[in-house]
């Protein structure tokens, strides 16, 4: 079937790679899995014969039309048991997809998968980490310079406000990167497979979620300005901006892509408690190069 270009759809075709995706989940068998924008379904078919529910949301009307009439016909792997009545085809926007009563109703934290289209990966992650805490694991795949910025590490060239958002709600691990041949149509990019699992940092660390993305939001809004600037700049009283690095040891001079998740989090506090945290409005958190 044609692709629509804008809805960023390339499809994968490649069969090891499938079953590497779905072996990454881990033990599904009696798990509800949502899968994010199934296409043709090549991805679907195999979570049918491993998960006990698939919940496949597809944005694509016609798409998901075909896909619910093509798994109506056959049978899935386990048993007599059809791949029709494992897997409920939802034509819906994932964005607007409320993962909190999916999980209700399955009893249980939702595990995920998906090929995002590269034009909204930002927002559905985004949206993934909205609801970390009714969220198990996931497995997606993502342009690899969109995977390498999520699993960026303080210093790197990659890390900066997605590998801080990102990583603040649970620990990822890049698995393998597909070249463009294999999908359909090819795209003109890798892909790089991760899998993330789910376990919000904010009570660890002693930071308020919303606050906190705020605030990091804030310090990596000029990469090119140190993190002092950035504080200065978003509102903080310049008397107090080294103060507060110093008792968070962090150099008066670092920028925020060169200091952790940890020493973020300290400095958030200390400015918390002397009343100084960033007073500015920033745009929402949807671009994070």
């Amino acid at each position: 079937m044609p692709s629509k270009s804008k809805l960023g759809q390339n499809f994968l075709r490649d069969d090891q790679a499938i079953g590497r995706i779905v072996a990454a989940l881990g033990d599904c068998s009696d798990r509800t899995v949502v899968e994010i924008g199934p296409g043709t379904g090549a991805i679907t078919r195999e979570l049918a014969a491993k998960a006990g529910k698939v919940l496949a949301l597809e944005y694509d009307r016609e798409l998901a039309s075909r896909l619910t009439a093509e798994l109506s016909g056959g049978p899935a792997q386990q048993g007599a048991v059809s791949v029709q009545s494992k897997v409920e085809v939802i034509t819906i926007d994932v964005l607007s997809f409320d993962f909190a009563a999916a999980a209700a109703a399955a009893n249980q934290r939702l595990i995920v998968v998906g090929n995002l289209p590269y034009y909204i990966t930002s927002p559905i992650l985004l949206r993934l980490a909205e609801y970390a805490d009714v969220l198990d694991r996931a497995v997606l795949m993502v342009q690899r310079e969109v995977a390498d910025r999520v699993a960026g590490v303080p210093g790197s060239r990659d890390y900066g406000l997605l590998s801080v958002a990102v990583q603040m709600h649970g620990p990822v691990e890049p698995l393998f990167t597909l070249p463009p041949s294999a999908f359909s149509p090819p795209p003109e990019v890798y892909s790089t497979v991760f899998r993330w699992r789910f376990a919000p940092r904010f009570k660890e660390l002693e930071v308020d979620r919303k606050p906190f993305l705020k605030f990091l939001r804030q310090i990596f809004a000029a990469k090119r300005k140190t993190l002092a600037n950035n504080l200065r700049a978003a509102g903080v009283d310049p008397s107090m901006v080294a103060d507060a690095l110093s008792k968070a040891d962090i150099d008066l001079k670092a920028r925020a892509e060169a200091v952790s998740v940890e020493s973020l989090a300290a400095l958030w506090r200390i400015l918390k408690t002397n009343g100084a945290t960033p007073k500015n409005e920033v745009a929402p958190l949807i671009d994070l190069s």
